[in-house]
């Protein structure tokens, strides 16, 4: 791993798709266009200026309120765009400029809008899971990975939380987990492999325990939706996962 100007590019590359999530992460799931109308103030609807639009900078220089209302822009813009830059600069300092660092940071594009939309609205839309699982097979067949294990990983992934939200109803007549979920799992395996699908899956449910066991001794209302602890572990496999495996295995043998 060596640091170089690929970095540098490959951050401001992500910014800017950090930029464009958040026209996604917005607009998907009130089923508004992407495309129009231009970025505007949600307040006054003015249209954004070209110079205050630069990823990160412009909220900066901005201090955080629209130029023409003064309305307060959320912190999570610059966040989101944040993000999606670090990502693009980790991929490349680990995979380099290669097409399984571009599928890699595919799979972390759609990740990022997946988890703060379900964050917002507790759903994951069908056009980022069932699109990513779509995405992943295709991508198979220039990826290491190969069609057959991106097969195998869907189905796994999909099939064991699927297997999991059948269980609970059948028990409590109460849904445990939301389809989205198991789309979303199906997805990661579709990317990933079936080995991912079982890393996530314990990252996820240890993750998503600690946090819930927070939130409850913090005596916190709102519940943190699963589709975020997924995508959690889905990135800390591309990541670390082989090595964090092989680390495993080492200790208990």
């Amino acid at each position: 791993m060596k640091l170089d100007a690929g970095v540098a590019v490959a951050c401001a590359f992500g910014a800017v798709v950090g930029s464009f999530l958040n026209v996604v992460i917005h607009r998907l799931p009130r089923e508004e266009s992407l495309a129009f109308p231009a970025s505007h103030c949600p307040h006054c609807h003015a249209r954004i200026r070209a110079r205050d639009n630069v990823p990160v900078v412009g909220y900066l220089l901005l201090r955080g309120r629209c130029r023409d209302c003064g309305a307060r822009i959320g912190c999570r813009y610059p966040l989101v765009e944040a993000l999606t830059a670090a990502l693009a600069a980790g991929l490349w300092v680990f995979f380099g400029g290669t097409v399984q660092a571009a599928v890699y940071f595919t799979l972390a594009a759609g990740l990022v809008a997946v988890t703060f939309i379900d964050l917002d609205h507790m759903i994951i839309p069908d056009s980022l899971s069932l699109g990513g699982v779509a995405v992943g097979l295709l991508a198979s067949f220039v990826t290491p990975l190969g069609w057959k294990a991106s097969l195998l990983g869907a189905a796994v992934g999909g099939g064991s939380l699927l297997a999991v939200y059948l269980a609970y109803y059948a028990v409590t007549r109460r849904e445990g987990l939301g389809l989205g979920d198991v789309k979303l799992l199906a997805a990661i395996g579709a990317f990933l492999g079936w080995q991912a699908v079982l890393f996530t899956l314990f990252t996820a449910s240890v993750t998503g325990a600690v946090v819930g066991g927070a939130s409850v001794g913090f005596r916190l209302r709102q519940a943190v939706p699963f589709g975020a602890f997924l995508a959690f572990g889905a990135m800390l496999y591309v990541f670390w996962g082989p090595a964090l495996i092989q680390w495993y295995l080492g200790t208990v043998s």
